[in-house]
């Protein structure tokens, strides 16, 4: 049925089959919900590192997701590693988000994570070697149709490209050869492959493979991939994928728009590695600052609620990179000794250094976060004294900011506050009043200097050494 218009006084109304259009007014009730839309149904609930990543985000988001009914992941892939304790079970988890062990709760693999399929079936089969918790996790778990893949040959060409940079500049970026640059690459170049694509017309799948594939060996003359090897592997994968796969779009507009729910987002990473916010280019490929949670989800800025910054009471850094705390010696060596500071993807050895308050604050600008948890804070209790970094200066100038440019990060001279330590366990404590003094006193200094409240503190491994104060 078509419409037109008419002209009438300098005014254009619609008209139907000719018919003039009548203007209905709109009431009062209209007009009022107009200019005061009902607030958002539901809200995200947000978990994210505040670091250089590995400051405990997987133990926070357990004990969060134990009352969630939903439980996602927005951004990243197999790069991050996230290990949670339960019953002296040891679960460690790379693209399942950590809610994964909540029974009762849907987890959610977002559009903005890259996914290697073999390493996504392996983690699972893995953890269900150790426990009961992971049972059923088909069941209880769903992935967007429009998150992206990474490609066995994506991490052939990670390791060629950090070879590459080892000769030509004599450093490498220190990524996890995961595959994750070059798969948000694929993704950027617009040339990726996405869950949709390998769930629906398998034939018209194999066909863009082939492209991708031959796109990267005439990059990489020496990249030896097996083309028909993979796309057969493939194809197992899409029959186990397949009743996994929803709309995520639409899966998140339900949940947020219908009956109450918990909804839990965990980032990967941290704030310091994000693509646009951290100390670039020794970054991730994705953003996971909050600003990821819509883009990797689709849920709108309105519904995005509380949001949890996780911050280790010291700083740790995985490969290379400036790192202005860094305490290249017996403290670093004690630090990395007590925490057991060993990256949970690739087993590397983290560099340890005082906690940087200077990064952290920076974090909280981009994220503005609701509250802190702060992890193994128990990892201080040898510690006579304690230092922590307040301020950076460069040429004896101070610096009003957390600097961009990586040069000048790694010629900073970092302002030190000193507090004394408390030289007892921590690990028993589960309330905040039973804590050393001095240990109440670094809580309540970084509080007051980040301006915002500290909501948990860890003291152990497992989710029961999480003391909540509010």
């Amino acid at each position: 049925m078509a419409a037109d218009t008419t002209m009438s006084n300098g005014q254009e109304t619609a008209s139907l089959n000719g018919e003039p259009a009548t203007k209905r007014p709109r009431d009062s009730e209209e007009v009022e919900s107009l200019r005061n839309p009902r607030p958002p149904q539901n809200k995200v609930t947000v978990v994210l590192g505040a670091q250089w990543g590995d400051e405990g985000k997987g133990k926070v988001v357990d004990l969060l997701a134990m009352d969630a009914d939903i439980v996602c992941r927005c951004q990243g892939g197999n790069n991050a590693g996230h290990t949670v304790v339960v019953d002296s079970v040891e679960y460690d988890f790379h693209l399942l988000p950590s809610g994964v062990l909540n029974k009762k709760a849907t987890s959610f693999i977002g559009n903005g994570v890259v996914i290697h399929l073999p390493g996504l079936f392996e983690e699972a089969e893995k953890n269900l070697k150790k426990g009961n918790g992971l049972e059923g996790w088909e069941q209880r778990l769903k992935i967007s149709d429009r998150a992206h893949i990474v490609f066995n040959f994506h991490q052939a060409v990670d390791g060629i490209q950090e070879q590459q940079r080892q000769q030509q500049a004599g450093k490498n970026l220190g990524t996890t050869k995961k595959g994750i640059g070059p798969a948000y690459s694929s993704k950027a170049a617009r040339n990726g492959l996405r869950v949709c694509d390998l769930v629906s017309d398998f034939s018209i799948f194999e066909e863009k493979f082939r492209m991708l594939a031959g796109h990267f060996q005439t990059m990489y003359p020496k990249l030896n991939i097996d083309v028909d090897a993979e796309l057969q592997q493939l194809k197992v994968f899409a029959e186990k994928l397949r009743p996994l796969v929803t709309d995520g779009v639409y899966f998140m507009h339900k949940a947020l728009t219908g009956p109450s729910k918990k909804i839990l987002v965990e980032g990967a990473n941290a704030a310091l590695l994000d693509i646009d916010f951290g100390t670039y280019p020794f970054v991730t490929s994705s953003n996971c600052t909050v600003g990821g949670v819509c883009t990797g989800l689709g849920v709108p800025p309105s519904h995005v609620g509380r949001v949890y910054g996780v911050v280790k009471a010291y700083t740790t850094r995985v490969g290379v990179g400036a790192f202005p705390t860094e305490q290249d010696n017996e403290i670093g060596e004690l630090l990395q000794s007590r925490g057991r500071e060993f990256g949970v993807t690739t087993g590397r050895r983290r560099r340890c250094g005082w906690l940087d308050l200077v990064l952290v604050r920076y974090a909280h600008m981009v994220n503005g976060f609701t509250a802190i948890a702060l992890t193994k804070l128990d990892i201080l209790d040898t510690l006579p004294e304690i230092k922590v970094g307040v301020a950076y200066s460069v040429d004896g100038k101070p610096l009003p900011s957390f600097p961009a440019n990586m040069d000048v990060l790694t010629r900073v001279s970092v302002t030190y506050e000193t507090l004394p330590g408390w030289c007892c366990s921590t690990e028993g404590v589960r309330n905040f009043e039973q804590l050393p003094p001095q240990a109440q006193d670094y809580i309540r200094f970084i509080e007051k200097f980040l301006q915002v409240p500290v909501k948990w503190v860890g003291v152990g491994k497992s989710r029961e050494s999480m003391i909540k104060l509010f």
